[in-house]
This record gives C-alpha cells, structure tokens and sequence, in this order.
C-alpha cells in the first residue's frame, strides 16, 4: 500500500528529479555519439593526409597523370571530410545551447508549479479572511 504522507508535491519532485536523470542521460549519449562520429572523421583524413604526404613527396618528375589526379581527389576527400567535421562542431555547439536552454525552461516550468500552489492557498486564505472580516 502507498505511504499516505506521500504529497503531490513530493511526486512532482521526484517526476522533475527523473526528468532531470533523463534530460541528462540523453545529452550525455549525444555528446557521445558526436565525439564517436568525430574520431571516425579525425582517423579518416589522418588516413588521407598520410597517402597524400607520400604522393606530395615524390618529386614532380617521377609523378604520373594518376599521381597527380590522386593527389587531386585526395585533397578533395579531405576538404570534404574538414567541412564535414565543421558542421559537426557547428552542430555540437547548438545542440549544447538547445539542451542549456531546454534545462532552463523545465526548471521555471518546474518553480512555475511549486510556486503556483501556495499562491492559490493564500489567495484562498485572503478570500476567506475577507469574507470573515466582512461578517464581523
């Protein structure tokens, strides 16, 4: 059977402590999934530059038309993977923001709740001294 001192406010406490839990919960598995994304993207043009530097270091004249179109479409991997990375970053950055400010609204959410009710119970308690100072 429940606990019968167990108040509404206390379940709303303890529902906004595991929306909390989960708010957090679920960013930290985001954050994680970019930075996973960001050292696939940091290996792969690692990978790229390091065959480009070998391509880079022959001397022109022992380069063929291959070598040279090699060294082309490497650059552009790795141009395309940098600008990639970028929007990652760019997009870390807002999710973080979107988070920062999500938290914000549910905690006034939250203060709107707890504050809301002893408003009501003393506009109540206003009502009924009123009334009891007018029937004096």
């Amino acid at each position: 059977m429940a606990d019968s001192t167990v108040t509404v406010e206390d379940i709303e406490g303890e529902l906004f402590k595991i929306e909390r839990i989960r708010d957090v919960l679920v960013r930290r598995e985001s954050e994680l999934r970019y930075m996973m994304d960001d050292i696939q993207l940091c290996k792969e043009i690692t990978r790229l530059k390091k065959e480009l530097h070998k391509l880079v270091s022959m001397p022109d004249n022992d380069k063929s038309t291959e070598d040279r179109q090699k060294e082309e479409e490497l650059l552009l991997q790795i141009h395309k993977l940098v600008e990639t990375r970028d929007f990652l970053v760019d997009d870390v950055e807002f999710e973080r923001l979107r988070c920062a400010s999500a938290s914000v609204a549910t905690i006034f959410l939250h203060m709107d709740v707890v504050i809301k009710q002893p408003l009501s119970a003393i506009k109540s308690l206003e009502h009924f001294l009123r009334h009891s100072a007018e029937s004096v």
